[in-house]
C-alpha cells in the first residue's frame, strides 16, 4: 500500500491543489479543491 501512495503522491506533485495525506490508525485521505473553488 506504501508503494501504491507514493506511487500516486510522485504522479499528483505537480498539482499544488490535490494532497493525499496519511490519518494515523484510519489511513489516507485525498485532498482536492471544492467544487465551485477557484
Amino acid at each position: 500500500m506504501d508503494v501504491y501512495i507514493t506511487k500516486l503522491r510522485k504522479l499528483l506533485k505537480e498539482d499544488p491543489n490535490v494532497a493525499i495525506i496519511n490519518i494515523h490508525g484510519k489511513g489516507y485521505k485525498l485532498i482536492t479543491p471544492q467544487v465551485g473553488e477557484n
